[in-house]
């Protein structure tokens, strides 16, 4: 029997909440700090994600037996590395394993040096330099990342001189991403579609799960700003077996040989950001833990227990650890606040079946919520995350909408078309 420590308070950490709460093997359940979404299944520990002595003492305290960790923040502070000095099991990269998402430049060299298939690029701390940069390639679109964790939204797909010009100074001159935006990576644009790609990683083997396809845009036809992710599908149409089976060889098993010839400890999740073309792909970015909101149409579609597949992780036998998947599709549309992703209004009440026990093939997730005085209120971007399943994707997307329909907050705003490549 197991008690675990789930770390993180967003829609991520919701539906892995909800996983782990259905397995007979957990006997106690504790989510740091986790929000009201999560308390359905399990008990809410006031210790903020950053926090991390007092996660390592609460984890002490109360005998863990494994701690897994939802968002990046904690990983690329070192979590990993503290909770094992103390000889706790943990599911997460080390410290050096998580500059994968912690640093794009870093993880773009690691990426070169071991041969796996990504878009040409150069780094800049100097805002005149990188100007020059693009002046002298004028070819657009271009891609400008932020180098640290911005939250999903420190890249920019610049379509001209201009707004290329303008994200190089909202990071390098403006300090609009602070110590993230130090230095740029100044990307060639991948034509194709976009998928992702989560795989478990024990440091020997490494097992993809099924596939999902995100859309960062805000708006529908992925247009308007990038956002940490408007909505998600599974599974992904264009990730075919042949797709997977290349996608294996040139991206997972180098990652997988290039961690370990490098001495970096990786036990825990790892997530390719895919870009496909002519059923070739390519890595636009590397994440260390369970994409959101990739997770909350992943996870549904996962048969094994989820407890016995990160005790195989931390113990290293990932190799021996049947995992199976169903058939069925699932798609997750996000309801976001208004001005989401730039400034956001919060405080607002949300209105109907959030319960959602009329129907078991929709739930919801619940994200940037709060509970005031009893009522459920929105607090964050992404306020809430509608999930449906179904044989066939196109009814699965009929019935998140349907879901939706019933539901309400002042400034709601959501993409509807969600879904609509795979079909």
């Amino acid at each position: 029997m197991t008690r675990l420590l789930l770390i993180g308070s967003g829609g991520r950490e919701h539906a892995l909440a909800r996983k782990l709460a259905s397995s007979p093997k957990l006997t106690q359940l504790f989510i740091a700090p986790g929000n009201p979404g999560t308390a359905q299944y399990g008990k809410n520990v006031p210790i903020s994600e950053s926090d991390i002595p007092a996660l390592l003492a609460f984890a002490k305290s109360e005998s863990i037996d494994i701690t897994l960790v939802g968002p990046e923040g904690p990983l690329v502070a070192g979590i990993v590395d503290r909770f094992e000095s103390q000889g706790l099991k943990i599911v997460g990269p080390s410290q050096a394993g998580a500059q994968l998402e912690g640093s794009k430049n870093w993880s773009k060299a690691f990426m070169i040096r071991h041969g796996i298939p990504t878009a040409k690029s150069a780094a800049f701390t100097e805002y005149a330099e990188a100007v020059s940069y693009i002046k002298e390639k004028n070819n657009f679109p271009i891609v400008i990342k932020a180098d640290g964790l911005a939250a999903g939204k420190g890249v920019t797909v610049a379509a001209d001189f201009d707004s290329a010009e303008s994200a190089l100074k909202d990071a390098l001159v403006n300090q609009k991403f602070k110590d993230a935006g130090k230095l740029v990576v100044i990307e060639d644009f991948l034509k194709g579609e976009e998928a992702s790609i989560l795989a478990f990683i024990d440091g020997k083997t490494i097992v993809p799960m099924v596939a999902a396809q995100d859309h960062k845009a805000v708006f529908d036809g992925d247009t308007g700003p990038n956002t940490g992710g408007m909505g998600a599908y599974s599974p992904a149409k264009i990730v075919t077996p042949k797709v997977l089976q290349r996608v294996h060889e040139q991206v997972l098993a180098p990652l997988l040989a290039g961690l370990a010839k490098e001495n970096i400890a990786y036990k825990g999740i790892v997530y390719a950001g895919l870009m496909i073309d002519n059923e070739v792909p390519q890595v636009i970015e590397f994440n260390v833990r369970f994409g959101d909101p990739e997770t909350q149409v992943v996870v549904p579609r996962l048969k094994t227990d989820l407890i016995d597949i990160l005790n195989a992780i931390v113990t290293q036998t990932l190799i021996q650890q049947p995992i199976e998947w169903r058939d069925d599709a699932a798609v997750c549309v996000v309801l976001a606040a208004k001005g989401y992703p730039g400034d956001i209004e919060s405080g607002k009440p949300i209105d109907g079946d959030i319960s959602r026990t009329s129907d078991p093939d929709v739930h919801v997730i619940q994200a940037g919520t709060t509970l005031q005085d009893g009522q459920l209120i929105t607090k964050g971007g992404r306020v809430l995350g509608v999930v449906g399943t179904d044989h066939s994707l196109a009814t699965a997307i009929q019935k998140t909408y349907a879901a939706i329909s019933e539901i309400h907050f002042e400034g709601m705003h959501f993409r509807r078309d969600i879904g609509k490549k795979g079909i």
